[in-house]
């Protein structure tokens, strides 16, 4: 009986096991598709759909789907997790890499979406149209997303046009989702919004002659560093809590859509979970952005692969965090 190595949801490596705690880990759900492993005799980890031993627990049923009902939330706030920084971005790449066309295809098709948005929202007269409808739709659109990588991430079938499910799924506690965390953020720079408007209008006159790209004379320069050194403080000091609340309800908006919870208990579930391990999710996301600064360094096309693998490790923390069983 062949035994194997394989990395858990944790990103730790477990092993070795039969082929029949394979098989009851598939089962119980604590494996699918994606899950790397490696026979003892194997040089290198690979995904389970790859063995062909395992096939079977990957063919698809001849019974009549069904959709489980959702789980409770009871079910995973009560539990703890690890996070693997490093094992997050590299699983996020073998994600990437193992399934390139459906979801490079589906983050260039948002990428595309939200940027003739951006482009439409600078015409006169309907632009401001267009940025409010783009808001309205930004939650659908970006759960649609997270709900790609999380189908794809499971070993589910799933097309580039799943970014659009959002819509159908869950539209109205997305768009909720998007709104409430986003004012909730928002007024933690209310003090800097106010100050910076008392600073500035004692120095407009003196913007009135600069156009942008020109160069400002010296009085506007002056102007200039007067009005950032008087708010930079106070824009730095309010950027905490904005910066605490935004990874808190990181994971608000995939638990919407797959979960199929109300705007309001994934964001209580998303504070929740994520405070019991604060700085390794604050550690992801910055992570993640430095991923994402290489790719814009790489002449901005390297950020069309980059971004996908944003999206996997950020979905890969997502079922490490709310989904998977200890090993």
């Amino acid at each position: 009986m062949a035994n194997y190595l394989i990395i858990g949801g944790d990103g730790k490596e477990y092993g070795p096991v039969t082929d029949a705690d394979v098989r009851l880990w598939l089962a119980e759900g604590r494996l699918n598709a994606q899950s790397q492993a490696k026979a003892e005799s194997d040089a290198e980890f690979r995904a389970l759909a790859q063995f062909p031993e395992f096939a079977s627990a990957f063919a698809p049923s001849s019974a009549p789907a069904t959709i489980a009902p959702p789980k409770s939330t009871a079910e995973f706030l009560e539990n703890d997790y690890e996070l693997d920084l490093g094992g997050c971005i590299t699983r996020g790449w073998e994600l990437v890499k193992n399934n390139m066309g459906v979801l490079f295809v589906g983050t260039l098709l948002y990428l595309l979406i939200e940027g003739v948005v951006g482009g439409l929202a600078n015409i006169p007269v309907i632009g401001p149209l267009i940025s409010i409808a783009n808001f309205v739709c930004s939650g659908p659109l970006m759960g649609g997303v997270y709900y790609l990588f999380i189908r794809v991430n499971r070993g589910e079938r799933a097309e580039a046009g799943e970014i659009f499910s959002g819509f159908r799924r869950a539209f109205g506690q997305l768009f909720l989702g998007v709104l409430v965390t986003g004012l909730l953020v928002g007024l933690c720079m209310i003090p800097f919004v106010i100050l910076l408007v008392i600073k500035f209008i004692p120095l407009a006159g003196q913007f009135q002659n600069w156009h942008p790209g020109t160069v400002p004379d010296q009085a506007t320069i002056d102007a200039i560093k007067s009005l950032v050194f008087a708010t930079l403080p106070v824009a730095l000091v309010c950027a905490i809590p904005a910066t605490y609340l935004s990874v808190c309800w990181k994971f608000t908006l995939p638990l919407i859509i797959d979960k199929q919870l109300d705007f309001g208990a994934a964001m209580k579930a998303s504070w929740k979970m994520v405070n019991q391990h604060w700085w390794l999710v604050f550690g992801l996301v910055i992570l993640i952005s430095l991923v994402n600064l290489a790719g814009f360094c790489a002449c901005c096309i390297g950020m069309l692969f980059t971004i996908p693998i944003g999206f996997a490790a950020l979905m890969i923390a997502y079922e490490t965090i709310f989904c998977a069983k200890k090993n």
